[in-house]
């Protein structure tokens, strides 16, 4: 294994790096989940659209006591880039496992300890212990150190985070490090920006049939104000880890829904984008008004804070429906 290359993608400095427009800070949501906002930086780390993979937004559901913790289905990947993606086993020591799949060119992805990463410093680094997924880029077991995508960027740890993360001064006797993990296997040449784009194109009218039966928002809306006046009378902590699955994933979503269809470029979603952009700003706005709830204890403004995105949801989709239908007839 030593005689592997230790980088995936060569090039790229953390000190340097510049985050996707995606990741911009004027963005309603500049961050939205781990595993997507980690695709995202990795397809444009490629010189990638990461907007063409957009698409499986329309299936988000409310889960009862959560929205779907959206992730971009492994076969659009393929479909899409060329991009493999499966399950690593984890048998061994995972820091061997993952130098192995880097000394192949292959992007290893962890869910590991936030309290060890640096990037979420005034968050969880050193403060609390939290699984996200990673993707390492460089590997030096040596000099201790990591580069790894994470989030809405591309950084480094070194050190102490580093044998904390893969657990290096744990007990032999101790409980076994198995994490979950991924790894990607990259083309020898990436699909035309053309078959891209219509690949998107033939995933939009595949996700936009599985989309929800019933409206997802209304179903949140019906019992949105008990459940924060349960989350009232609890630790002001799970009011974060409460707003971060349900409405920091609505508006996020749907952000990435609007600026996937602004990607198509096709004037006729124009109504379907300003939708999309609606529900993310109600649930933006429904965040502020859940803060008040639960420090004030007042709970009936809870009512109908979401009635606008519920209804946008309906349009969106009557927009979309007619949309597509009329594109598909003109091919």
């Amino acid at each position: 294994m030593s005689g592997y290359n230790r980088t995936v993608f060569k090039g790229l400095d953390p000190a340097r790096y510049a985050p996707h427009a995606l990741h911009a800070s004027e963005r309603m949501w500049p961050e939205t989940n781990c595993y997507v906002d980690l695709w995202i930086e990795v397809l444009a780390a490629q010189s990638l659209s990461p907007e063409a993979m957009l698409g499986f937004t329309l299936t988000q559901d409310f889960e009862g006591d959560h929205f779907t913790f959206f992730k971009v289905p492994l076969e659009d990947l393929e479909a899409l880039y060329g991009i493999r993606v499966t399950e690593l086993a984890i048998f061994d020591k995972v820091e061997r496992h993952v130098t192995e799949q880097i000394g192949r060119g292959r992007l290893a992805m962890l869910e590991l300890d936030s309290f060890y990463l640096p990037d979420t410093r005034g968050l969880t680094y050193r403060q609390e212990h939290g699984k996200t997924t990673v993707a390492v880029n460089r590997l030096d077991l040596e000099a201790r150190e990591l580069d790894y995508f994470h989030n809405g960027g591309f950084f480094t740890l070194s050190g102490e985070d580093l044998e904390g993360l893969f657990q290096l001064n744990g007990s032999p006797s101790g409980l076994p490090f198995l994490p979950y993990a991924e790894f990607a296997k990259f083309p020898a040449a990436y699909p035309s920006a053309k078959a891209v784009r219509e690949t998107a194109w033939k995933l939009l009218r595949h996700h936009f049939a599985r989309r929800p039966d019933e409206n997802p928002i209304q179903a949140f809306s019906a019992v949105f104000p008990d459940q924060v006046r349960e989350l009232a009378e609890r630790d002001f902590g799970v009011f974060h880890k409460y707003a971060f699955n349900t409405l920091r994933q609505l508006g996020a979503n749907f952000e990435l829904l609007a600026t996937h269809l602004a990607w198509l470029n096709h004037s006729a979603f124009a109504e379907s984008e300003r939708q999309a952009l609606r529900i993310s700003e109600v649930a933006k706005s429904a965040q502020f008004q859940l803060a008040r709830a639960v420090s004030r204890k007042k709970f009936e403004p809870l009512l109908t804070a979401l009635e606008p995105a519920a209804e946008a949801w309906d349009l969106l989709m009557a927009d979309l429906s007619r949309t597509l239908d009329q594109s598909r007839e003109a091919a």
